[in-house]
């Protein structure tokens, strides 16, 4: 798969989300701003769950570019430990085991797995389920 942007995971096995470091102040962000302020940082590959929505309905287009055939989908924010929250797709898990709190570590899912060649997303799994 390839990735739906340039430089939002590194390509290591297991990939990482790259955030980006202040220079100065030491703060973590993600996605990582395109200004000398800021240096590429791999961040963290678990979390938990600081808070979640399921999205029901789908996007519209532009800017969505997922599939015509829309399945709802958990949407979660992850706390990532002494770095930063970031927003991210959460795959592998049933909407009614969603707790927040819950340990989770990052993956990649296609946005659209019927697609000849999909793009790959930034996603959280459970720990448990994550192989």
């Amino acid at each position: 798969m390839r990735a739906i942007a340039e430089g939002l995971f590194t390509q290591d096995v297991p990939p990482r989300l790259i955030g980006g470091r202040n220079r100065h102040t030491g703060r973590i962000v993600f996605p990582c701003p395109e200004n000398g302020d800021f240096e590429p940082h791999p961040l963290s590959s678990e979390g938990s769950l600081w808070s979640y929505t399921i999205q029901r309905f789908r996007p519209k287009s532009p800017p969505y570019e997922g599939p015509e055939n829309f399945s709802p989908w958990a949407l979660g924010y992850v706390a990532l430990p002494g770095e930063t929250i970031v927003e991210a797709r959460l795959v592998n898990v049933a909407f009614e085991d969603l707790a927040i709190g819950m340990p989770l570590r990052f993956t990649l899912a296609a946005l659209d797995d019927q697609a000849e060649q999909p793009r790959a997303i930034p996603a959280f799994e459970p720990v448990e389920t994550a192989a």
